[in-house]
């Protein structure tokens, strides 16, 4: 996506903005534009990581969700002044909201109490000094007889036989019925903890703190394997990537990792493409031929044009025409060439196998390149991952939005840093957000492949645009990657230490701070589909800003794109020029001195 001349222009923009040049270095009146990146004015980069950084969601543990449970169950039964039990119940059954429990209860209060099996009056059984049990059939003294409200009498040992066949079924146990096939009266919590056994209350007390959660439209489990935290999401407040408290980013909605900024219909579809056997069938498609003889498919990797199918069929054919190897010889080109199949060509007999192996191959090879790319940003963001647990010995609150919760123990690597460059150890935690910002930006960067390869062919202006902002963004971040990673090893190794620390310091600041704002840019041009690129290569011309427009070639040589010939396509282009001026670093630069 980037090139080599890419690469230098943007390494430019890093030495002229360190070495303190200024805005009116790189743009002049005349080669400003009047074109806007957005239909509106430029936010300031720090006001766009603000509202990222403003959570829409809340990380619970444990007690954090027994807590809103209990709070939830008091809630119904104070307002409703029914027991405790009967309100678990009753929220179970309306899946926890209790908005729904309290509208059902106060529009039909019969109804409701006969659908979830709750007696308003318990029955009163027999005082008789033996009662048989409706399962067994045994004869109990009355302190062996249980029963629910409805009053149907039934020995301990069966309740427990009952209650531990419910519990081994699953979270079904929470809506549990008197075990008379005739009566529909709910058994509740109570019950369980008085008649089962240890193992089987600590199996029901799970399921109902795990329905809390699954059965909740708000809240759901945090899909990293071994994690017990929950995340409770406020619908309508941003966007659905969250971060649980164990540091994996996912998205809400679809419960994938982390993938904005594509949407997630197309992580699915990419998802599955990743896993389908239509891709096997492709490249058989693309790269073999079946045997004329069991029609098994024998690809060639080299040699000549004489194949031999593998034992049993052993049949000898002619890669080419695929005919008899028999019939073939130095009358028919020998065995590197064959004039059978050049003059079925000539006469189209073999256009149209030809023209879907091609089409297989087009269509294999375009997803290879965009697959290849996803699979190294991934390994990339991995290994990013690995180095930034090496510099640092702390929890991550929120990976995504970059709100760190960082402790003062350092790992042995910067210890050793404070040591050489005599720094304390609060100045040292720019190096923990420049890794914190390689890893996100790293997922962003991986997910863009998906978004290329979905984005279609004939939106051929959104597609450059698309591909000079995804260049800018891959070769931005190898800037920062390579001075986070290499650069820093020159201090924590070269004898003596280097005495330009702060130098340092300042500039892995200054490229993480501008590659989180070029990021941030890219990911809402993204979500927002590349709206100001139309089908035909331009964008829409508004009035010039208040700060006023950027455009034209720099010293970086952001201009190359504007078209220097005469001809109908010249503003369109130039218009294409603007847009990427103002959304690469250097144009959020231009614009934060203008």
């Amino acid at each position: 996506m980037d090139s080599e001349d890419d690469m230098h222009d943007a390494n430019s923009v890093d030495d002229d903005y360190y070495s303190g040049d200024t805005a009116a270095d790189y743009c002049s009146d005349d080669d400003c534009g009047d074109y806007e990146f957005m239909d509106h004015d430029f936010e300031d980069p720090h006001d766009i990581v603000a509202k990222h950084q403003q959570k829409n969601y809340v990380v619970l543990n444990e007690a954090d969700i027994c807590q809103r449970q209990e709070d939830d169950i008091t809630t119904v039964s104070t307002v409703l002044s029914i027991p405790r039990v009967a309100a678990s119940i009753l929220l179970c059954h309306y899946h926890w909201s209790v908005s729904n429990v309290h509208e059902a209860w106060f529009a039909d209060e019969d109804r409701i109490r006969k659908t979830v099996g709750l007696l308003e009056r318990p029955v009163q059984f027999s005082i008789a000094k033996l009662l048989t049990c409706g399962i067994c059939f045994e004869s109990y003294p009355l302190d062996r007889i249980s029963t629910a409200a409805c009053g149907h009498p039934f020995c301990s040992t069966c309740w427990k036989s009952y209650m531990r066949t419910s519990i081994d079924g699953g979270p079904g146990c929470l809506m549990l019925r008197c075990p008379d096939p005739s009566c529909s009266a709910a058994v509740g919590q109570d019950m369980i903890s008085r008649l089962a056994s240890d193992d089987d209350k600590g199996k029901y007390a799970r399921y109902l703190l795990r329905s809390y959660i699954e059965d909740n439209r708000k809240t759901k489990w945090c899909p990293a394997p071994g994690c017990e935290y929950a995340v409770e999401f406020v619908v309508g407040g941003g966007g659905y990537d969250v971060a649980c408290s164990c540091s994996y980013g996912f998205c809400w909605n679809c419960t994938e990792e982390a993938h904005r900024p594509v949407d997630c219909s197309t992580v699915a579809k990419w998802i599955m493409k990743n896993s389908a056997e239509s891709e096997n069938m492709n490249w058989i498609l693309a790269n073999s031929k079946p045997c004329p003889k069991c029609k098994r498919p024998i690809e060639k990797n080299q040699g000549c044009m004489h194949m031999t199918c593998t034992p049993p069929c052993k049949f000898e054919f002619c890669w080419l025409c695929l005919g008899a190897w028999t019939d073939h010889g130095e009358r028919t080109g020998g065995f590197y060439a064959c004039n059978r199949y050049e003059a079925a060509k000539q006469e189209g007999a073999y256009d149209e196998t030809e023209r879907r192996r091609e089409m297989a191959k087009n269509s294999l090879e375009r997803y290879t390149h965009y697959y290849e790319r996803w699979a190294t940003n991934q390994s990339s963001r991995q290994k990013a991952l690995a180095d930034l647990h090496q510099m640092q010995n702390v929890h991550l609150c929120n990976s995504l939005s970059l709100s760190l919760s960082l402790s003062l123990s350092l790992s042995p690597q910067l210890e050793k840093l404070s040591d050489r460059q005599s720094q304390p150890e609060s100045q040292l935690k720019f190096i923990i957000e420049a890794w914190l910002q390689i890893v996100e930006c790293r997922r962003v960067l991986k997910w863009t492949y998906a978004y290329g390869y979905y984005l279609s062919e004939d939106e051929h202006a959104k597609r450059q645009f698309f591909e000079y902002l995804q260049g800018e963004a891959e070769a931005g971040l190898e800037r920062l990657h390579q001075c986070a990673e290499k650069d820093l090893q020159n201090y924590l190794t070269a004898e003596p230490p280097p005495n330009d620390f702060n130098d340092f310091r300042t500039k892995l600041a200054g490229l993480t701070s501008v590659t989180r704002n070029y990021f941030e840019n890219l990911v809402r041009a993204l979500e927002n589909g590349l709206s100001d690129v139309d089908t035909q290569g331009g964008c829409s011309k508004t009035a010039a800003s208040s700060k006023g427009g950027a455009g034209g070639k720099g010293k970086s040589g952001r201009g190359k794109a504007a078209s220097k010939t005469g001809g109908p396509n010249d503003d369109s282009q130039r218009q294409i020029a603007n847009l990427f001026l103002f959304a690469s670093p250097l144009g959020w630069l231009l614009l934060q001195k203008l």
